[in-house]
């Protein structure tokens, strides 16, 4: 793709995303079909790029910042199940 296809658009319903054009959904150039390509956003969720190859859809820098971010994440986890405390209660008898 020419463009760089985005991961969270702010408002993805309304453009078309099924080529480079990037048209209103009300006013499709290319003829590529009678209606609008959703976002995958709209059909997957916010974490659409984490389930499946996306690989012809994203550029290296953007699976870059993806990986960078799942890293991130997961130590971060890693922390907090580290930092929990442990609380004990004593039972009433």
């Amino acid at each position: 793709m020419a463009k760089i296809f985005p991961l969270h658009p702010k408002h993805p319903e309304r453009i078309c995303w099924g080529c480079d054009k990037y048209c209103r959904h009300d006013d499709l150039l290319c003829g590529n079909g009678c209606i609008r390509i959703p976002h995958p956003c709209e059909d997957f969720g916010e974490h659409w790029y984490l389930h499946g190859d996306w690989s012809g859809l994203l550029s290296e820098k953007q699976r870059a910042q993806i990986a960078a971010e799942q890293a991130a994440q997961s130590t971060h986890a890693d922390t907090e199940k580290k930092s929990k405390p442990h609380i004990k209660l004593s039972l009433k008898k």
